[in-house]
């Protein structure tokens, strides 16, 4: 009699804890977002997010000189999990001629943000990020 308490007791057990796990939902993939750097320009040069989406900033430079994505107000508002890519206390990414960069991001707020090569804006190496 109590081994068959103990089965019963260790069944009821295992459905409970069946039965009242609650799923784990992995978070959705960082929707992919490239902006090429070509001398001296941004492609595209208006970029549009959603506020408190995820997103995998691709930087690529095609240029000849090295470029910076300057956006500090931007930088500085947006949830960044890993800084390592940022320079300049935060306020820019440095692109060497032929190279990438990714960084993983949350959008902020909704806002527009300036964006500028600081090399280069003077040259008219500039944008706008728009969060809606």
């Amino acid at each position: 009699m109590l081994n068959r308490r103990l089965r019963l007791a260790r069944v009821g057990l295992v459905l409970m804890m069946a039965g009242g796990a609650t799923p784990v939902r992995a978070a959705p993939p960082p929707e992919p977002l490239t902006v090429v750097m070509v001398d001296d320009r941004f492609e595209p040069d208006r970029i549009v997010l959603h506020a408190g989406q995820t997103y995998a900033l691709h930087l690529e430079n095609h240029g000849k000189d090295m470029h910076e994505f300057t956006a500090p107000a931007f930088l500085k508002a947006a949830s960044i999990p890993d800084k390592h890519l940022l320079s300049n206390g935060g306020t820019d990414i440095v692109v060497q001629p032929g190279q990438s960069a990714t960084l993983v991001l949350v959008a902020p707020g909704k806002g527009e943000y300036g964006l500028v090569c600081a090399d280069h804006d003077w040259d008219g190496m500039t944008g706008t990020i728009v969060v809606d």
